[in-house]
């Protein structure tokens, strides 16, 4: 019997609703709705399912990462993607709840944060991520996805 499709989480941090406005010269000029088209044709393609989802709010974001850890302990969720904006360089909270949930996380950032302020070098989440992308545009939601995919593949 073929196992269920799974699910990736995309989980967009504060700010990344202001894509394609908000300092095109770093971030470029896609929309947060293009990169959900973007993540929705790579999900397709490792044939995976997508949530995708953005919150200003940081408990909203540790409340999905705890849902998440209850799905992929289920079976159905695949991991997470995720870009956690500023609440990279400053929450702890979000660093104790992917490790708390035990859930599979690749950090994902649009800019590559070691070539910008010395502020935005440090990283919580690095640490308890399975992985780290930046610095690849938008396009690095797709390899994010193509990894986990990978990550989850029977050997």
């Amino acid at each position: 019997m073929k196992s269920a499709m799974k699910t990736v989480l995309v989980l967009n941090g504060p700010n990344l609703n202001l894509l394609g406005q908000r300092e095109p010269g770093v971030y470029g000029a896609q929309t947060l709705d293009d990169v959900r088209q973007l993540c929705d044709a790579a999900c397709e393609a490792h044939g995976l399912r997508l949530d995708f989802r953005q919150s200003n709010h940081e408990g909203a974001l540790i409340d999905a990462i705890h849902e998440a850890g209850a799905a992929q302990a289920a079976g159905t969720l695949a991991g997470v993607v995720l870009n956690a904006g500023a609440y990279t360089h400053t929450s702890v909270a979000l660093h104790d709840a992917i490790k708390g949930a035990q859930v599979r996380v690749v950090e994902l950032h649009i800019s590559n944060t070691h070539a910008r302020e010395a502020f935005r070098h440090q990283s919580h989440i690095s640490p308890v991520a399975a992985g780290v992308l930046l610095g690849f545009g938008v396009r690095g939601y797709a390899m994010a996805i193509a990894g986990l995919a990978e990550m989850i593949a029977p050997a």
